[in-house]
């Protein structure tokens, strides 16, 4: 698991805080794409599963958008 990470915390909650993190920052431009779940399984040391949870709730809160057979892009950034 990469150091960064508190195990005493939910973990996908953390890698997807992290990626809200990236977008309110600019590292990832609203329309750019963001890591692969394979890209950041290896960047964070977790699970796949973990990884798509992380998406997923990004997802959800309307932060990412996917596209199928592309990956995921910044929808917006956070107000």
């Amino acid at each position: 698991m990469s150091e960064g990470l508190d195990r005493t915390r939910p973990i996908w909650r953390q890698v997807a805080a992290a990626i809200a993190d990236r977008i309110a920052d600019g590292t990832y431009p609203v329309g750019g794409k963001v890591p692969s779940v394979v890209e950041l399984s290896a960047e964070f040391s977790i699970a796949a599963s973990t990884a798509q949870k992380a998406l997923a709730h990004l997802k959800a809160e309307g932060l990412v958008r996917a596209e199928v057979g592309l990956g995921s892009f910044v929808a917006k950034r956070p107000e």
